[in-house]
């Protein structure tokens, strides 16, 4: 081994040299490497165990954004909410702190509406954004935008020039950092179709919709006429208040509400281009720049909101600042029922929302 290797890199160049070409972020092209079971590490670093428990033996690590080949999945005995392990080059990962990725590229659109708007999501594991000044040129952003992020995209322009990608960039409007703009590679951006926002049962009236969520179980139920026509698990606060009574604890509130905004894409937690916290609410423990959370739903003037998930596979347990945690195509769909009815065009609709009951 060459010396001048770390552990960590002999590791990852002898157990994911092809995964890395083949996420490359800016290699199109490479179709024959299968991305169907690859996962990122959503969180600092992931211990790969040698049995499918968290008492076994810690084989190797691998570190946030790192990207691992799942050769197959078995269900344990633990932990009770969550028992699927994911079999990996060494052992066993724990898919909790995992998100499932794919690679596909677009075709990037030639021109958008002036004014316009359009509602896309990141299709590639993660991609860097750039900003532009005259001090300093094209800079790069971190963290990456990440696989399954919700933006608002309003222009195609030209971008930083790589030496392995010179296409189009898409501009993106982001409503936390709107006085800076940023850009993606077009290709690694989705504009989403016109079902994204179709509502789901608009007919049903107002007072015959309900949404309930049992902190004790971490179930969320949804309610027509009084039947259940939806239910999942979910992760909502972590139960506490780390302010020491100075801030908004970490735990979901209970009580009765109302849905009041509804925000297809949406930047929590801090700004990109500040180190102070722009809200009072972070979407998740572990992360405190979390741009294009999708399908958010504010239900109190504190900020906490039903939206989608990126960065864990953990539901069933609390795992948020207070917001409630849930898969991003579940997010769609309560996004797509609740009231008020969003029209594809907006970043943001207010307006007479549907109930929600929380309780343990």
């Amino acid at each position: 081994m060459d010396k001048g290797l770390s552990r960590r890199d002999f590791l990852k160049l002898g157990g994911f040299t092809l995964g890395g070409l083949a996420f490359s972020p800016f290699l199109p092209g490479l179709t024959d490497f299968d991305d169907s079971f690859v996962v990122r590490i959503a969180t600092a670093e992931m211990p790969v165990r040698k049995q499918p428990t968290d008492d076994s033996r810690i084989e190797l690590t691998w570190y946030r954004d790192e990207l691992v080949h799942v050769y197959g999945q078995t269900t344990a005995e633990e932990p009770a909410h969550n028992p699927v392990w994911y079999k990996v080059w060494g052992g066993y990962l724990h898919r909790g702190r995992l998100q499932r990725v794919k690679t596909v590229y677009q075709t990037p659109l030639s021109s958008i509406p002036a004014g316009k708007r359009l509602v896309a999501d990141i299709s590639v594991p993660f991609t860097t954004p750039y900003r532009f000044s005259k001090a300093f040129g094209w800079q790069p952003l971190a963290p990456p935008l990440y696989y399954g992020s919700v933006h608002f995209i309003e222009a195609v322009e030209e971008g930083p020039e790589m030496a392995d990608y010179r296409g189009p960039w898409y501009r993106i409007f982001d409503e936390l950092d709107s006085n800076v703009t940023y850009y993606v590679p077009a290709i690694h951006v989705r504009i989403l179709p016109q079902e994204y926002m179709d509502p789901v049962s608009p007919d049903v009236p107002y007072e015959q919709k309900l949404i309930e969520i049992n902190l004790s179980t971490q179930m969320m139920y949804a309610y027509e006429y009084g039947s259940v026509v939806f239910q999942t698990n979910i992760s909502s606060g972590v139960p506490g208040d780390p302010t020491g009574g100075t801030g908004i604890p970490t735990t979901t509130p209970t009580g009765r509400y109302t849905i009041m905004d509804k925000v297809p894409a949406k930047h929590m937690g801090n700004s990109y281009f500040s180190s102070e916290t722009t809200g009072n609410l972070l979407a998740d423990v572990d992360n405190y720049v979390l741009p294009g959370v999708p399908w958010s739903l504010f239900f109190t003037t504190q900020g906490h909101a039903f939206h989608g998930t990126y960065w864990h596979e953990n539901f069933g347990t609390p795992m948020s600042k207070g917001c409630i945690n849930m898969r991003s195509d579940e997010a769609n769909w309560l996004f797509r029922w609740v009231r008020p009815v969003h029209n594809f065009d907006q970043t943001a609709t207010r307006g007479l929302g549907t109930p929600v009951e929380i309780h343990y």
